[in-house]
């Protein structure tokens, strides 16, 4: 049996700090659709696209995003950056790049009174660059998508 790819196995680069994530989501919109004429499929159209998440982080990790905004000035305040997620088990590996993140905090603070778990801290994210996501280095739009936008 070979070993394969878990959440255990990702590790995160916001920029240049290596972030552990207690749960990352990653999720993209595609707007393409299908068309059709009396009913009938004949083709298709493409349509926007858009990329956004979510990052759980622990308090030590996100103090290390708070370090980064009190560089910044404030949160609104800090530069889009870069989020590379790379995977690696023995006969599999991984590599998710999103382009041109802007952070922002939903769930400032998430503590249970009981214990028994860390405090944790969501922080969404929009995708905003044009160069949007590769997936292990395949871009997600093609250069046809990109053609006449000014980067």
């Amino acid at each position: 049996m070979s070993k394969r790819l878990s959440g255990q196995n990702f590790d995160f680069m916001f920029s240049d700090l290596l972030i552990h994530a207690e749960s990352f989501t990653a999720t993209i919109t595609d707007n393409s659709a299908a068309t059709y004429t009396n009913g009938v499929p004949d083709g298709y159209v493409d349509g926007d696209v858009s990329c956004s998440g979510e990052i759980e982080l622990d308090s030590r990790n996100f103090n290390l995003m708070v370090e980064t905004a009190k560089s910044a000035g404030s949160w609104r305040g800090m530069d889009t950056f870069d989020i590379i997620s790379t995977g690696k088990a023995l006969d599999e590996s991984q590599k998710f790049e999103l382009f041109g993140c802007r952070v922002k905090i939903s769930d400032l603070l998430n503590i249970d009174p009981k214990g028994g778990e860390k405090t944790k801290h969501k922080v969404p994210f929009d995708v905003t660059s044009s160069d949007f996501v590769r997936i292990n280095g395949v871009p997600y739009l093609s250069e046809d998508d990109t053609r006449d936008l000014q980067v």
